[in-house]
């Protein structure tokens, strides 16, 4: 009983991937087609077609079977949606978890066939394909923000030269999405985009900033919204604006400096473990070969894994300063 019990993990692992491509090329349920028909002949019976209708149009059209396969097995596939979307990349849902598939597949088939317990393959595909795309979405989130935020002063004081010279702030946010390169400019383009179809500048703003999720738009966003209430000189807001942002760079990036020994520490103490278990491998194959065969050894190596996990957070944490 015991050795059949990775095989049919196995089986079941296969079984629910034929499943997953069975479901991409099956197309929408029924009830859920006959309802978008229904919402499709409502709005064009409708005067007026409202701005969340022509969205909810251009998604859906984006939107291939794949992606609505992936949409109804997901239990939150706008969280995920919204994580891709944060990267800049014309990446969909449905390639991304393509990706994922065949990752978790071919690594484990190649684990496999280099004699690896069946159970462990499953384990080691499952966390690479899963944790590799995870990991490189987050790296390019954090690098295109990191883009963003270093631009973003410079675009606000050329928001601020725009207004003091007359301009509308409509215009002006015209001019930054041409002139700015980068992600600032392409950001503040879908923003003017929104507004031309219908959209109101405070709403285009908000949906921007919960996508980006940085507190730097965030603060303009607010801005922007206590001046159109309260009245004032937006100019010099904006202008004093672009000066705190600039100093909270400087702060982050002193603080950076401040804690490049620790990180470098706790990446130290991280590695080594591996690089003695690979120095041990290379010296002796066959005495570590037994963590890839014997079931406690396996057991054994995923606790370690699991505390080294803990302890690699908590030393993340405690070098991680919010400002």
């Amino acid at each position: 009983m015991t050795g059949t019990m990775p095989f049919l993990l196995m089986m079941l692992a296969i079984f629910g991937m034929l499943a997953m491509g069975i479901l991409a090329f099956t197309g929408p349920s029924v009830g859920k087609a006959q309802s978008r028909r229904l919402e499709a002949v409502r709005d064009r019976h409708t005067e007026g077609a409202t701005v969340a209708t022509q969205l909810r149009r251009i998604t859906a059209q984006r939107e291939t079977r794949l992606d609505l396969a992936v949409t109804r097995l997901l239990p939150n596939p706008a969280l995920l949606t919204k994580r891709i979307a944060q990267t800049g990349k014309e990446w969909t849902l449905g390639q991304y978890m393509v990706v994922n598939a065949a990752l978790t597949g071919g690594i484990a088939f190649l684990a496999i066939v280099r004699g690896a317990p069946p159970l462990l393959a499953l384990l080691a595909g499952i966390f690479i394909g899963v944790g590799l795309p995870h990991m490189i979405v987050g790296m390019l989130i954090k690098r295109r923000v990191t883009q963003f935020t270093a631009k973003f002063p410079d675009a606000i004081e050329l928001l601020v030269r725009g207004l003091r010279s007359g301009l509308p702030i409509s215009e002006t946010l015209g001019v930054v999405a041409t002139e700015v390169p980068g992600p600032v400019g392409v950001e503040f383009r879908a923003v003017v985009d929104k507004m031309k179809i219908g959209r109101t500048m405070e709403v285009a703003l908000q949906e921007t900033a919960d996508r980006l999720g940085t507190p730097e738009f965030q603060f303009f966003v607010i801005t922007l919204s206590i001046q159109r209430e309260t009245g004032g000189n937006l100019a010099e807001t904006l202008s004093n604006l672009a000066d705190v942002l600039r100093k909270r760079g400087q702060m982050k990036l002193k603080i950076k400096a401040m804690s490049s020994e620790s990180k470098a520490s706790a990446y130290i103490i991280g590695v080594l473990p591996f690089m003695v278990f690979g120095a041990i491998l290379y010296i002796n194959p066959s005495y570590m070969m037994k963590f890839f065969e014997d079931e406690r050894l396996i057991v054994t190596g995923l606790g370690g894994l699991v505390w080294m996990g803990i302890g690699a957070f908590v030393m993340r944490q405690m070098i991680n300063f919010e400002i």
